[in-house]
């Protein structure tokens, strides 16, 4: 029985890197995180059936012990079933509850040092791709990037925003005419793009970002090389700094004692959701 389909549009770049080979450390984990992430994101859709073990394993460039442990990993979450016999293998599922719950686990899964690294690199590669974009790129080849923050301003749920707030910066990088830091781009995409859900769920924090993202493609038609660096970079580390804070806060109710532990970050998020302040 082959894969279930479906419709790629939209998200074929980010979709293909879920199975492209993961970084050589911490493998189990990185698996672990590709595959559970691209199931937020929907990138994986509910039900649809992942390539066979030997098959996965090799397009993830890993041991196929070490993707059973990862499969265990994302049974245990709740994220993939697998059924034995005939007309089997291993399906995504989408576990009952709130989606920011699972999103908030997953958060509490990087440490401080790991997120501060991930935005240090992703600012790193988005600045990049902004100033060499800077330099190759004519107006027309900016519809794309005009057209993804137009569909960020608009999405209504904070999975939509996220996917596209990720591809605006595949986007950038494509405009930068490298596909080197367009695969890294995709390949970042992939790791947080599930948690900028917990960061894009307030509207004027979502106003931010968009304007952010124009001033990016204003600075790129200039051809600012400097300023549309420093755009693209100062984007990225104010989202990964609102992720850290909320880290932070998960990390400071871990030294306090009772079933209450590592939930404080959470019950912050949610207060501010309520009261219309950033995440």
């Amino acid at each position: 029985m082959n894969p279930v389909r479906r419709d790629e549009k939209g998200a074929g770049g980010a979709r293909r890197a879920v199975f492209t080979p993961v970084d050589t450390r911490a493998r189990v984990d990185a698996v672990v995180r590709r595959l559970g992430d691209a199931i937020e994101l929907g990138l994986l859709s509910d039900g649809e059936q992942l390539p066979g073990e030997s098959e996965l394993a090799a397009q993830l460039g890993v041991s196929t012990v070490t993707l059973r442990e990862a499969l265990m990993a994302l049974r245990q979450r709740g994220l993939v079933t697998t059924r034995r016999g005939r007309g089997g293998g291993s399906f995504v599922t989408l576990p009952e509850g709130p989606a920011e719950d699972r999103l908030f686990a997953r958060l509490t899964d990087w440490s401080t040092e790991e997120l501060r690294d991930l935005g240090d690199h992703w600012a790193a590669v988005s600045g990049a791709a902004a100033w060499l974009a800077a330099q190759r790129t004519d107006i027309g080849d900016l519809r794309q990037l005009i057209r993804s923050v137009d569909e960020l301003a608009q999405a209504d749920d904070p999975t939509a925003r996220s996917r596209v707030y990720g591809r605006f910066h595949v986007e950038l990088a494509a405009a930068a005419q490298s596909p080197r830091l367009t695969r890294e781009e995709v390949a970042l995409q992939t790791e947080v793009g599930a948690l900028l859900c917990l960061v894009l769920t307030d509207t004027s924090y979502l106003k931010e970002v968009t304007d952010r993202h124009r001033a990016v493609i204003s600075a790129v038609q200039d051809e600012a090389e400097d300023r549309a660096r420093s755009l693209a970079e100062r984007c990225v580390q104010a989202s990964m700094t609102r992720l850290i804070e909320l880290r932070l806060g998960a990390t400071s109710a871990a030294h306090g004692p009772g079933p209450e532990e590592g939930t404080h970050g959470r019950q912050e998020y949610r207060s501010r959701r309520r009261s219309g302040h950033p995440a």
